[in-house]
Formats: C-alpha cells, sequence, structure tokens
C-alpha cells in the first residue's frame, strides 16, 4: 500500500509551471516553492511527501 495514490474526484486542470499564480497554485518560503491546498485539489492526488497543504490527511511519519 505504501506505493498506493488517493485520487481526489474533483480534480480539474493542472496547471503547468508557467501557468501557476504565486498566491493561488503556490506561495514562496525561505526559497522553497510551497503548494497551496487549492493546487494539490487542482492535482488530484496525494504524492505522500507530507506536504504542508494536504487535502488528502497524510502526514509522513
Amino acid at each position: 500500500m505504501a506505493n498506493e495514490i488517493i485520487k481526489h474526484k474533483n480534480s480539474k486542470h493542472i496547471p503547468k509551471r508557467n501557468e501557476m499564480k504565486e498566491g493561488i497554485h503556490f506561495y514562496m518560503e525561505s526559497g522553497f516553492m510551497v503548494f497551496t491546498e487549492s493546487y494539490h485539489i487542482q492535482r488530484g492526488f496525494c504524492c505522500k511527501s507530507g506536504c504542508r497543504h494536504c487535502p488528502y490527511g497524510f502526514k509522513k511519519k
């Protein structure tokens, strides 16, 4: 189950890097791009990386 992908039924168009808008899809923190919950929902699945704004409830152990 470690490689299982959690999909979201409301996934939409995933914006490409040049389509992303700061403050909507991501924000910058200490030189890192931090994806927002909105971006994760649009992406439509959990990557199991322990993202700060994961809407799927995944917590890295």
